[in-house]
C-alpha cells in the first residue's frame, strides 16, 4: 500500500503503518550515524540537552557527501542501521519515533520498536544520488567535528521508503522471505 506522511511522526502514524508499506515522507528529519548517536547517548546519560527534540522524530542514517555548487547536499544514501542497534534502543526510549537506514535490525532493536511504538524504514541502498533529489533544505545543527557524520536538519519532500519493521514487530526481510520461498516452492511442484 503506498502512504504519504508527514513529520513529525506520531505514535498513531507509527500505528497505521504496517511492513510492506511503500511510504512517500514529507517533512523535517534528521541525520545521525553511529559517532552522532554515541555523542547523544552519552549526553543523555549526562542529562545534557540534544541538538534537536527526538520525541516523534525521524532519524535518517546517513553521511552525505559534500554538495556541489547550486545544491542542497551530495549523494545522501542510507548506511547500514545495525550500526546504530547499539543506541536505538536508548534513542526510541526518549522519543524517537522512526529511522531510516539499510539491512536487518537487531532482536533488541525490534523489540524496542514494538515497546516505543516505532517503525523503521528502509531506504534503497546505491541510490543516494536519486534520494537527494528528495532534500530540499539541509542545516548542519551539531557536532561539525564529525565531517559527513554530523547531524544536520534537513527539509524532505516525498522521500520513497519501505516499511521494514512496523511497530508490531512484523519484519519485511522475514515476511518477504517467506513469501518468496513458499512462491518457488509452488512453481517447483
Amino acid at each position: 500500500m503506498e502512504k504519504y506522511i508527514q513529520t513529525p511522526l506520531t505514535k498513531e502514524d507509527a500505528k497505521a503503518l504496517h511492513a510492506g508499506d511503500r511510504v512517500y515522507l514529507t517533512g523535517t528529519i534528521y541525520t545521525a550515524r553511529d559517532a552522532a548517536h554515541k555523542r547523544m547517548c552519552q549526553a543523555m546519560e549526562r542529562g545534557q540537552k540534544l541538538p534537536f527534540d527526538l520525541e516523534d522524530a525521524v532519524i535518517y542514517y546517513v553521511g552525505p557527501t559534500p554538495e556541489r555548487p547550486g545544491k542542497v547536499i551530495g549523494s545522501a544514501g542510507p548506511t547500514t542501521g545495525g550500526r546504530m542497534d547499539a543506541y536505538a534502543p536508548v534513542m526510541m526510549a526518549a522519543g524517537n519515533r522512526a529511522m531510516i537506514g539499510k539491512g536487518a535490525r537487531s532482536p533488541q532493536v525490534t523489540e524496542a520498536i514494538k515497546e516505543h511504538t516505532c517503525v523503521y524504514f528502509g531506504a534503497i541502498g546505491g541510490a543516494g544520488a536519486l534520494l537527494s533529489r528528495c532534500i530540499k533544505k539541509c542545516e548542519l545543527i551539531a557536532y561539525e567535528d564529525l565531517g559527513a557524520e554530523a547531524v544536520r536538519k534537513l527539509y524532505v519532500e516525498d522521500m520513497p521508503l519501505v516499511v521494514i519493521i512496523d511497530c508490531e514487530g512484523n519484519n519485511l526481510y522475514e515476511s518477504g522471505r517467506k513469501a518468496y520461498l513458499k512462491t518457488v516452492q509452488s512453481n517447483e511442484k
